[in-house]
């Protein structure tokens, strides 16, 4: 309850402040978030299995976002930025997409 509460505020905040992000952070915004809705999914489904671990998924979570951005850094500093962004998009959204599904077949049993 105390996510959802922190969520609602966050987003509420967010909505009312309207934060700039600084322009040397915006190639790396998007991939930053597909990486954390990786850890994201990554950690319902290990919930759902009964495996989940806290302290797991806070590295998981943390690492998913500094290695996805690292990589998309070393791409803008050799001239291939964009490639390597669809390869990190491509890998994560299947990851996404594998832990999507495996939850479906949890929660429907299917």
């Amino acid at each position: 309850m105390i996510a959802v509460l922190g969520l609602v505020i966050g987003v509420i905040v967010g909505v009312f402040v309207q934060p700039e992000v600084p322009n040397a952070v915006v190639p790396y915004l998007p991939i930053a978030v597909v990486a954390a809705l990786d850890a994201v999914f990554g950690g319902v489904r290990a919930m759902l299995d009964g495996i989940f671990d806290d302290k797991v998924f806070v590295v998981s979570f943390l690492s998913n976002v500094v290695v996805a951005a690292l990589i998309v850094f070393l791409g803008d500093q050799l001239g291939v930025g964009s490639q390597l962004s669809t390869g990190v998009v491509v890998v994560l959204g299947i990851r996404i997409f594998s832990n999507a599904a495996a939850i479906r077949r949890h929660v429907f049993r299917a």
